[in-house]
């Protein structure tokens, strides 16, 4: 299985960003998490800096638009295979950036994905 990135991570369990957490690591997914708070989400730890974050195929985000500007180079540099761009993380002016580095967009819900067996 491939490492994956949940990008905007919350510790909050009803957030859709938690529950991915949870439903990767179910799935025997190998899972790590950024967020803006640090904590643990069922043994992983969610970080605050992208640092340590190395061998990235998926990037997962849960992070508006407007915010994720201040990540396009950090999130390129990771060197992802993919980049799944959750309900109300659309973001054209990322998806040329993506593109133009050879990563590829997707727009879908990760929880659909994993619920439908084709993440």
């Amino acid at each position: 299985m491939y490492k994956t990135l949940v990008f905007g991570t919350s510790l909050n369990p009803n957030r859709y960003s938690n529950l991915v957490v949870r439903k990767l690591l179910e799935k025997n997914i190998p899972t790590v998490a950024f967020g803006k708070i640090t904590g643990v989400i069922m043994n992983t730890q969610i970080k605050d800096n992208l640092i340590d974050f190395q061998n990235i195929h998926t990037v997962t985000l849960y992070l508006n638009p407007t915010k994720q500007i201040g990540y396009y180079k950090e999130i390129i540099d990771l060197k992802p295979k993919r980049v799944i761009f959750n309900p109300g993380t659309e973001n054209s002016d990322f998806y040329k950036l993506l593109k133009e580095n050879n990563i590829e967009v997707l727009e879908a819900c990760t929880l659909v994905l994993l619920a439908t067996n084709q993440f």
